[in-house]
């Protein structure tokens, strides 16, 4: 597609833009406290009126429910603009130009997008076993890259994606959206400052109850080969007949999909690491059942897992244990909870509730030592009351809080401008990923597996 003087102009603008900040690092890694503290001061440009020129224009890939969810967060970005859209389905690519405007380049095949040098970014919301192939690509065109969660279908495909960034030096960011939350920030700063005391166990559950929540995605009255583009949906999967179960509710079978751990689990790895600074556990054990939904689905509904986390220079030794339930009648629940020797705390993308455990006597308190009696020898403890702290305190975020799904797209286009860090780059994404999907070889195998999260491999 040929470049016009303004596109030109447009792509020196931010070109010109990036090179000017002071300091930023030219290649993405995990935003630091000064990162974030630059990131903050520069919200105050939120308001500013950004001309044509100074645009980052984005596409999104993979159209459906959370695409459609991430493409209209990344336009409330002062400065973005959607101007493409890519999808498999006819009915989506409709929709797409309903949303977004009539004037959207609309398409199946997701390497038109990417020829576009009007395209600056990409966000990739299709199945999972598409995500390696997609990001790989974008990445070789230069574009920065938004990928939904996990960053992989299967291990053996996260080295290709690390590699592609480093070698193409370019933005990249998986979509685990509570890295950039202010739960998790403030969560790390009290685990740091010792609120808890040794951090020796942690605990997440998320629970899904309505039949969307579980995957249960209505089927369109048109699907069929001639709105679906069949053949390109299979091509890095096993052939087969039409399916539109396999199309529209692709995350119930294994093929396309990561089950529970990939979509759920990943999200409270990427917490748990963010917190404590960790890499990952060494040791992984996964359980679990098809207890609900009888609809054909590969995957379980209910998963366990277990794992261990090795003593490392930034954190103890530690056990996590992961909950998913499909088949909940309470509400649903989500949180991550991490236990210590002085107490624990939930986390939450907007919230963290710290609990205290209660000291009943200040030993070095000499009001409350033994004293002896001068009339009768025997001794005696004064048991003076102490001045107790409270039992739970709450950290919630201020009103008016635009929330982690904003505050993500929003480090994904700083780091676009300031040659900057991303909350979550493709290293950090692998790691968290990867013990997710060894849940479901675990599961599948009856097997405890062994993982080096350092080196990033199975341990014979």
């Amino acid at each position: 597609m040929p470049v016009n003087s303004n596109e030109n102009s447009r792509r020196n603008f931010i070109s010109k833009f990036a090179k000017g900040v002071v300091g930023a690092s030219l290649l993405p890694n995990i935003i630091t406290a000064a990162d974030r503290k630059r990131n903050i001061e520069s919200l105050s440009r939120l308001n500013e009126k950004y001309s044509a020129n100074d645009q980052i224009q984005i596409a999104l890939i993979g159209a459906g429910g959370m695409g459609t969810a991430d493409a209209n967060t990344a336009i409330t970005v002062p400065g973005v603009k959607l101007i493409a859209a890519c999808d498999l389905y006819d009915g989506r690519l409709a929709d797409a130009k309903k949303k977004w405007g009539g004037d959207i380049y609309t398409t199946r095949n997701y390497n038109e997008i990417l020829e576009r040098k009007d395209i600056d970014a990409v966000i990739i919301a299709t199945p999972d076993f598409w995500h390696k192939e997609i990001s790989v690509a974008a990445m070789n065109k230069g574009k920065s890259v938004y990928c939904e969660k996990p960053m992989v279908h299967d291990i053996t495909e996260g080295p290709a994606v690390v590699d592609a960034q480093k070698r193409n030096n370019v933005v990249y960011q998986v979509g685990s959206q509570g890295m950039s939350s202010l739960g998790n920030e403030k969560a790390r700063q009290l685990l740091a400052e010792g609120a808890i005391g040794k951090l020796n166990y942690a605990e997440g559950f998320w629970a899904r109850m309505s039949p969307t929540g579980a995957w249960q995605y209505p089927i369109p009255a048109d699907a069929s080969t001639k709105t679906v583009d069949w053949d390109a949906y299979l091509k890095n999967a096993p052939k087969r007949d039409f399916d539109p179960l396999r199309f529209f509710r692709w995350r119930n079978y294994r093929d396309y999909g990561t089950g529970v751990s990939g979509d759920l689990f990943v999200h409270l790895f990427s917490s748990l690491h963010f917190v404590t600074g960790s890499v990952g556990p060494d040791k992984v054990m996964a359980t679990g059942g098809l207890r609900y939904w009888k609809d054909g689905r590969e995957v379980p509904d209910i998963m366990l897992g277990m794992f261990d986390y090795p003593e490392t220079a930034i954190h103890p030794a530690f056990n996590l244990s992961l909950r998913v339930n499909f088949v909940d009648g309470t509400g649903g629940t989500n949180y991550l909870r991490m236990v210590g020797s002085e107490g624990s705390m939930t986390v939450e993308w907007d919230k963290v509730t710290l609990y205290k455990n209660r000291n009943e006597v200040d030993n070095n308190d000499p009001l409350t030592a033994t004293k002896n009696n001068a009339n009768t020898g025997k001794s005696y403890v004064y048991d003076r009351k102490s001045m107790l702290p409270p039992e739970k305190l709450v950290y919630e975020a201020e009103q008016g809080y635009k929330g982690a799904h904003f505050d993500h797209f929003y480090n994904l286009f700083n780091a676009m401008r300031n040659k900057g860090k991303v909350a979550e780059d493709p290293l950090f994404g692998f790691r968290a990923a990867a013990p997710a999907l060894l849940c479901n070889d675990s599961y599948f195998n009856n097997k405890i597996i062994k993982w080096d999260p350092n080196n990033l491999k199975v341990v014979s």
